[in-house]
């Protein structure tokens, strides 16, 4: 079990980013006629919130790749609470999920898929599809794959990446919950009322 997660793990991720970043990013760019990354890059706030979010993905990417190099890497950092089967078979399905979740997500977000906040184009507000039960259903994907990985693979760097991942997600689901009220007003305030952030549970 512990070979398959060793390779699991990095396969996954780079398949996720190649597919669900990368991919999706070149085929809105290609609708569009500009890059869907509006990620700003001067000195404020949420621009340092965009580079946070740089940090912890380069910080994923090299941990989920080091144990391909490096089999033993993580094994004296394991929270041993998490570390049987059922969490580990959990983890995975879950991560499958997210995948696969994220990927319909952003197929049915169409040309309004942008990473980061888009001040100059009007995007069309999304309401069908998954985003009936859930007004973030990328960034839910996103939670639901890092809890798979933590449980896949259960050390205090895992744990970390968590929830610096979660509190970065959800600083950034504020400031776009406040640009789309901007740009689509009472609709998107009715939307509000009418679908959780996350999951609705009824």
């Amino acid at each position: 079990m512990s070979d398959f997660i060793r390779f699991f793990i990095p396969i996954y991720f780079v398949l996720f980013f190649a597919v669900s970043f990368l991919g999706i990013s070149i085929a809105v760019a290609n609708k569009i006629g500009k890059n869907p990354n509006v990620l700003p890059k001067d000195g404020s706030a949420y621009a340092l919130v965009g580079w946070y979010f740089k940090i912890i993905l380069a910080v994923l990417f090299i941990y989920t790749i080091l144990p391909l190099v490096f089999p033993t890497v993580g094994e004296d950092l394991k929270i041993h609470l998490f570390d049987r089967n059922f969490f580990r078979y959990t983890g995975i399905g879950l991560m499958l999920i997210a995948f696969i979740w994220v990927v319909i997500a952003q197929i049915q977000m169409k040309t309004s898929w942008r990473i980061g906040i888009d001040n100059h184009m009007k995007t069309e507000l999304v309401t069908t599809g998954l985003f009936q039960y859930s007004r973030n259903p990328v960034f839910l994907g996103m939670t639901l794959s890092l809890i798979g990985f933590f449980f896949t693979f259960p050390t205090v760097i895992a744990f970390f990446l968590l929830i610096t991942g979660n509190i970065l997600m959800q600083i950034q689901i504020r400031l776009e919950e406040e640009h789309l009220l901007r740009q689509h007003g009472s609709v998107y305030f009715a939307y509000k009322k009418r679908v959780a952030r996350m999951l609705n549970l009824y």
